[in-house]
């Protein structure tokens, strides 16, 4: 059974406590949300829920990653998003689940009982709100990832997943002083090459080339150093800001 590195009798020490759905609630409200929560851990590679299974939870991964999959009729899946720490899994009003929701890491979700947290989101405006404004950056990351599948070339669609995992675990972890953004790669190179519908040989061929040209630098396969981050996001395809160039 998986620990979670942190006290789950402190929301305050919560790693995601700024960015998850609670982020806006006061005391009173955080309280109310305790009565209802559970925390739920799952090994890499367990099944969280299955496509079309009644959802009796909703929740915010707390660290690890999982994926969303899509079966077609002949059997055949597709990965079609990524969720990472502070991402919201279930839809409130949804009775079952749309996609498959696999560990690709170790997983720890903040989970909350399903129908008193929609009775709660009713009389706490901070709640509705703040899952609003996650299900538009949920919105907006979709668009995203449409541009980078479909117009995309393989080595812009890497240098694009790097600067997405890199951007979110430097909002999650404590502020760093400027300078390299160091993490550890939560996918394997199989795991990137599914969610990019690209052959392993071409993820391990452009990781390569990107370490060579000094844009990233690797120690081992997974602990990554983007010594500046400018030059990770030309490499994407994306300017400065996050906007895409045209």
């Amino acid at each position: 059974m998986l620990k979670a590195q942190f006290d789950h009798t402190n929301c305050s020490d919560c790693p995601i406590r700024h960015r998850a759905v609670c982020a806006h609630c006061d005391v009173d409200e955080l309280e109310e949300l305790e009565g209802i929560k559970y925390y739920r851990t799952f090994e890499a590679g367990q099944t969280v829920i299955w496509s079309g299974d009644q959802m009796n939870f909703v929740g915010s991964v707390v660290s690890g990653i999982a994926s969303l999959t899509q079966t077609m009729e002949d059997g055949r899946t597709q990965m079609v998003g990524l969720l990472l720490p502070s991402d919201f899994v279930g839809r409130p009003g949804r009775e079952t689940a749309p996609y498959d929701v696999l560990a690709t890491t170790d997983l720890v979700m903040c989970c909350f009982r399903k129908k008193p947290f929609e009775t709660l989101m009713g009389s706490t405006p901070h709640i509705a709100h703040r899952l609003l404004q996650m299900t538009l950056d949920e919105l907006d990351a979709a668009r995203e990832w449409m541009l980078v599948l479909g117009r995309k070339t393989a080595r812009e669609k890497i240098a694009s997943l790097l600067s997405i995992i890199a951007r979110r675990d430097a909002s999650i972890a404590p502020k760093q002083k400027p300078g390299p953004i160091v993490f550890d790669l939560p996918l394997t190179r199989e795991a990137m090459a599914d969610y990019l519908g690209l052959t392993l040989e071409t993820v391990s061929r452009q990781i390569s080339a990107l370490k060579k040209e000094g844009v990233i630098e690797l120690d081992g396969k997974r602990h990554v150093t983007i010594p500046d981050m400018r030059r990770l996001m030309d490499e994407a395809g994306d300017d400065s800001d996050g906007g895409f160039l045209v």
